[in-house]
């Protein structure tokens, strides 16, 4: 089943894990402190990052994690708006690959 995929930056990791760990009543599968947090939902992917070249609060971008993405790929719409497609797999070999300490496994 496909799942959107909502990336938000943020300047507060910790603050924004509690918040948003209440309102999507669950846990997230992997945080990074201070840098990076996912949680996946039946029907949605979020991610936040610590991103200082944008606004806390601003949409990084979108996409879809579908198990049967061949690889991962990343195009830009008609509002300059990235999006991304891909599956579970492919994002944890992103996440593992900015942080390894992560040791993240879907």
């Amino acid at each position: 089943m496909k799942k959107l995929h909502l990336a938000i930056s943020t300047d507060d990791i910790a603050t924004t894990v509690q918040d948003y760990s209440h309102r999507l009543s669950a846990q997230p599968c992997v945080v990074v402190d201070g840098e990076y947090a996912l949680w996946r939902t039946e029907t949605l992917n979020v991610s936040v990052r610590k991103d200082l070249s944008m606004q806390k609060g601003t949409v990084r971008h979108l996409g879809w994690e579908e198990p049967t993405a061949a690889e991962f790929t990343a195009e830009v719409d008609t509002n300059g708006i990235t999006w991304e497609h891909f599956t579970a797999g492919q994002q944890a070999d992103e996440i593992n690959e900015l942080w390894p300490r992560a040791n993240y496994q879907p």
